[in-house]
């Protein structure tokens, strides 16, 4: 598994699907373990949690640091 690839691919479902975005936020290992489809222990899914909430995070920061300087 390309753990890179799903950390992207579970980002762009955060930002682009509510519900999904939601199930994250309340249980972010289950949410992981239904985009990667395999039940695996929650100390190994929680790399990828924290991968994804890392990227929802910078996103987030950038564009306020981004709206700082009038761009949106």
């Amino acid at each position: 598994m390309d753990i890179k690839a799903k950390i992207d691919e579970i980002v762009d479902k955060v930002k682009n699907d509510k519900d999904f975005a939601d199930k994250f936020k309340s249980e972010p290992v289950k949410a992981v373990e239904d985009v990667v489809g395999v039940d695996l222990p929650d100390d190994q899914i929680k790399g990828l949690v924290d991968g994804v909430k890392a990227k929802v995070d910078l996103g987030g920061i950038a564009d306020k640091i981004g709206g700082l300087f009038g761009k949106k």
